[in-house]
């Protein structure tokens, strides 16, 4: 039979046990948290490989491993206008996965889709603006250029068509207003998986004009593979060629494209902490912000609240646009 005193040990290291090993892990879990990233971390992005996003990433993603001191792998998974990568990020429960998210993502998606299977409010910790870029709106070299195309346009009805990322991105609501400036012109959506598919359907003649960022439209347009009509917006120091297309007669809100880094919503303290102090540091510097301008991107570089802010006052524009172009899921 056991005696008192060996009861009492065996209370006492039972005590002992329960008390320590919920407090062992969390120390652990700190320790591990402060050490952050204890891993290889992964950027999903949700367009192709070349794409203006990828290549956004890509800059961030090589950048960001020597100051890390971890592998930084950029996983490509299109789909649903980005949607697809973003939910992925959503659900990933995880200090090592990271997401480079447009505009539509965390703005115009939620509005146009009441199904959409993450909350952007609810499911991210925002952590950067990275870049943004103006549109350029660019259409085949058989259609002929400047207020000659505005004309065309609005003889063309429906008979043109005009490629985006997908529906809600900025290029595609940005064409339903450029549709509502012009007037008596509807052009017909086509959706696809990224900006090169875009540009690839107007060389192939498939498509008839797009609103693209200038990293995959100058190109084409500086060899004479495609007509740049103008830019969505006012002038900029990566298209210094290319005038407003204002000065067409065109009144339209202004719209640029734009990437932001973001995590999922349960983002360790240490983690999220450390990635808004030197990803917007990394992002203005050298040789970062020379590598997004070649790709076609102005560096910004933001706050988590300043990447807020951008999503609430962008969420609203593009809130009274949905609305007044009666624009829903197809």
């Amino acid at each position: 039979m056991m005696n008192h005193d060996a009861r009492s040990r065996r209370r006492l290291l039972a005590a002992l046990m329960l008390g320590l090993g919920p407090g062992t892990g969390r120390n652990a879990r700190a320790q591990g948290a402060a050490a952050w990233p204890t891993r290889p971390l992964r950027i999903l992005v949700g367009f192709p490989g070349g794409s203006t996003p990828d290549m956004a990433a890509r800059a961030l993603a090589e950048a960001l491993a020597p100051l890390l001191g971890q592998p930084v792998v950029v996983e490509n998974r299109p789909g649903a206008a980005g949607n697809l990568a973003a939910d992925a990020v959503a659900k990933a429960g995880d200090d090592h996965t990271l997401g480079v998210v447009i505009n539509g993502n965390l703005t115009s998606a939620p509005l146009l889709n009441p199904r959409l299977p993450y909350d952007p409010a609810r499911d991210f910790s925002l952590i950067s603006l990275l870049a943004t870029a103006p549109l350029v709106l660019v259409a085949s070299v058989d259609l002929p250029p400047g207020a000659a195309f505005l004309a065309a346009a609005r003889a063309a009805g429906e008979r043109w068509s005009y490629g985006s990322v997908g529906l809600g991105s900025v290029g595609h609501l940005g064409m339903e207003l450029f549709k509502a400036a012009v007037g008596n012109t509807q052009p017909v959506h086509v959706p696809y998986n990224g900006n090169p598919a875009v540009v690839t359907a107007l060389l192939g003649g498939q498509i008839q004009m797009a609103l693209v960022p200038p990293g995959v439209a100058l190109p084409h347009v500086r060899a004479g593979k495609l007509h740049a009509i103008g830019l969505a917006g006012p002038r900029s120091t990566l298209a210094p060629e290319l005038a407003p297309l204002a000065e067409l007669g065109l009144r339209m809100a202004p719209l640029e494209v734009w990437v932001a880094l973001v995590a999922p919503a349960g983002l360790s303290q240490p983690a999220r902490a450390r990635l808004a102090r030197e990803v917007p540091a990394l992002v203005r510097g050298e040789p970062t912000r020379q590598r997004l301008f070649v790709a076609g991107w102005g560096a910004q570089g933001s706050s988590p609240e300043g990447l807020a802010t951008r999503v609430r006052d962008e969420a609203r524009l593009l809130g009274e646009i949905i609305r007044a172009r009666g624009i829903r899921l197809e």
